[in-house]
C-alpha cells in the first residue's frame, strides 16, 4: 500500500479504517500496474494517467468510486454525477463483497473513459477501451 494511502486510512475511525484497508489491499492486488496516489485529498488509482478507482469518506460511509463504472456490465453500482462514474457505499466491512469487487476491478481495467483529457476536450468524454 502506498504510504500516503496508508496514512489516509490510519486517519479514519477504526471501522472506516478496516474498510479502507480492505479496499486498498484488494485494489493493489488486482490492479498491480496502477499508480496509487492521493488526488484531491483521497486515494485514487490510475492506469496510464487515467483515474479508474478511488475511495473517500462521506459523513456516514466510505464511498468506492469507479470513474467509468456506469459502463460496467457487473451490477451493484449506483450512478454518480453527470459523467460515467458509479459508486457503492459501505458502512461496515461485512458489506464489502470481494467477489463483486474483483469483477468491478477487472472491468475498471477493461472499460475506460478518458478522464485524463476531459479538460482539454472541454468536458467531452471519449471511450478509451
Amino acid at each position: 500500500m502506498h504510504p500516503e494511502t496508508r496514512a489516509y486510512n490510519r486517519s479514519r475511525r477504526p471501522e472506516e479504517q478496516d474498510i479502507c484497508d480492505l479496499l486498498a489491499c484488494e485494489i493493489d492486488r488486482l490492479l498491480p500496474e496502477a499508480e496509487n496516489k492521493i488526488w484531491h485529498a483521497h486515494p485514487v488509482w490510475f492506469l496510464d494517467g487515467n483515474p479508474v478507482v478511488g475511495y473517500n469518506m462521506l459523513k456516514d460511509s466510505v464511498r468506492l468510486l469507479f470513474w467509468s463504472g456506469q459502463s460496467f456490465a457487473t451490477p451493484g453500482l449506483s450512478d454518480q454525477g453527470s459523467f460515467k462514474a458509479a459508486e457503492i457505499r459501505y458502512t461496515m466491512i461485512e458489506q464489502v463483497n470481494t467477489r463483486e469487487l474483483r469483477r468491478w476491478l477487472a472491468e475498471a481495467r477493461d472499460v475506460q473513459w478518458d478522464y485524463k483529457n476531459i479538460v482539454r476536450r472541454k468536458g467531452r468524454l471519449e471511450r478509451l477501451r
